[in-house]
């Protein structure tokens, strides 16, 4: 379960629960979705206490990418773990992703390009 932890105008930062798997991507991403509905734009996933992702998650982010850019929005992805973040280049997808080291920096970002991660969060 998602929780919005704020909304200005269309941009909202929803808190993302500890755990993404097979089990609860598909009730994150109606939620996120139904954000969207509602007006969100700008999507900001504050996932600072996220400590496991699965396939089942990354797909729903994608999905979400994919719902926000027909609506001319944009998805942002804060606080990932070095490990997810790792992930994402090996998959080669922090291409398609705007990955930002906190909410702040998401929230003041164009969001037209990522922001430099930190050198820890940036090692192989």
């Amino acid at each position: 379960m998602i929780t919005v932890r704020m909304q200005h105008g269309d941009t909202m930062v929803a808190q993302l629960p500890e755990e993404i798997d097979y089990d609860n991507a598909p009730m994150v991403g109606a939620q996120c979705e139904d954000l969207i509905r509602q007006g969100c734009r700008t999507l900001i996933l504050d996932a600072s206490t996220v400590r496991y992702l699965d396939s089942s998650a990354i797909s729903m982010l994608i999905l979400l990418l994919r719902l926000l850019d027909k609506h001319d929005g944009s998805l942002r992805l804060a606080a990932l773990d070095d490990h997810y973040q790792q992930t994402l280049r090996l998959l080669g997808l922090d291409a398609l992703f705007l990955l930002y080291p906190t909410v702040e920096a998401a929230h003041r970002s164009t969001g037209r390009e990522n922001v430099e991660m930190p050198q820890s969060s940036r090692s192989a």
